[in-house]
């Protein structure tokens, strides 16, 4: 009898759940799995512990992300936000003006 291939990560799905369905599938999780990229030392090591919270494999950093990829688009916006108010906090008052 000969044996049959599974095709990626939906093998175990087989003919079930419609297409649409398992080609989502398949991108998510071909995401998720794929090494993500360490914000401490910046290497292609870090992998995903459990739903949010990704370890780095080289430097053992733990940190929290999105569930199914390291870093959200929504999480870069509030980081590039957080930065610009840390500088205007930083930055020196302007003198009122005596009117």
């Amino acid at each position: 009898m000969p044996r049959t291939k599974k095709i990626g990560p939906t093998g175990g799905l087989s003919a079930r759940y419609g297409a649409t369905v398992r080609k989502r599938y398949i991108e998510v999780v071909t995401k998720m799995k794929a090494a993500q990229k360490c914000p401490q030392c910046s290497s292609q090591a870090v992998k995903r512990r459990s739903v949010g919270v990704w370890k780095c494999r080289r430097c053992g950093f733990t940190f929290s992300g999105g569930a199914y990829v390291s870093s959200t688009k929504l999480g870069t916006m509030a980081r590039r936000a957080a930065k610009g108010t840390q500088l205007e906090a930083g930055a020196p008052k302007e003198p009122k003006s005596k009117e």
